[in-house]
């Protein structure tokens, strides 16, 4: 994760100890084992359900500096009747939960070249609350469905419910080369009767490289033990063939809970 932003002056940006200016020096060079954070957009289902997403990728928003920080939130609603003959309030009884929603912050900048990169990346986000141009032939449009994934990390299938940019630096032209946009992501699907609490947060995920003689049984047992996972690592990485790895290839194993959940549907 990069270090905090700390904003200096209209022409000048802290990012942890080194500096970028607007006169042309650029940060040091991301370490090799860096991994960026980004928003896979997918399209929509077609049958307009909400319990898995499609998969076909229709767009990936790659983050130019990892986000600082991320917030996410989950409400329980709770009713309470009022009585004011009685000496005690009636207990509390539990009415559902809200989805789940993930906050996140993307600082973009384009001092470097100086171009329109920083308006056609926000233009993408904004993107999001649009339907696309597929949905658009259905009765009902529909903007894509997200997935915010970070190295092993992912999180929910969502919608993008709002994305605000405040541009901070400009050329003498009056294009945007710097920008702090703060989108949030609210959980599509919400939970059913009985799931775990959990489930709609970001889950954790293991990785596994691939070597050669690995298959997909073989994976599933040395990491989650049991060889019947494979199904589960097999979505999670759009593999057609259990049985035909690439060695070399990086394959995201998904939470034991993840797991349970899968079978359990």
């Amino acid at each position: 994760m990069t270090s905090p932003v700390a904003f200096t002056s209209p022409g000048s940006v802290s990012v942890g100890k080194a500096a970028t200016s607007a006169g042309g020096q650029t940060p040091a060079p991301a370490p090799s084992n860096l991994q960026k954070a980004q928003l896979e957009l997918r399209e929509p289902p077609s049958d307009g359900s909400t319990s898995t997403p499609s998969g076909a990728v229709i767009g990936v928003i790659k983050f130019q500096y990892n986000p600082k920080e991320l917030t996410v939130a989950k409400n329980a609603k709770w009713k309470r009747d009022s009585n004011r003959n009685a000496a005690k309030s009636a207990p509390p009884e539990f009415t559902g939960s809200d989805p789940s929603k993930l906050t996140l912050e993307l600082f973009l900048d384009a001092t470097d070249k100086m171009d329109d990169g920083v308006v056609k990346k926000v233009e993408m986000l904004f993107s999001c609350c649009v339907p696309t141009m597929s949905s658009r032939n259905s009765k009902k449009g529909s903007p894509p469905w997200v997935i915010f994934s970070w190295g092993g990390m992912t999180g929910f299938p969502a919608f993008v419910s709002s994305v605000s940019c405040k541009y901070t630096l400009f050329t003498p032209s009056g294009l945007p080369v710097r920008a702090i946009v703060t989108v949030q992501l609210e959980e599509i699907s919400g939970e059913k009767g009985g799931q775990n609490p959990t489930s709609g947060a970001l889950a954790a995920r293991d990785t596994h490289t691939v070597i050669a003689g690995d298959t997909l049984p073989s994976v599933a047992y040395r990491a989650l033990g049991d060889p019947n996972a494979w199904r589960a690592i097999a979505e999670l990485n759009d593999i057609d063939d259990p049985m035909r790895l690439e060695p070399g290839s990086r394959l995201l194993i998904p939470a034991p809970e993840e797991v349970e959940r899968r079978d359990g549907e």
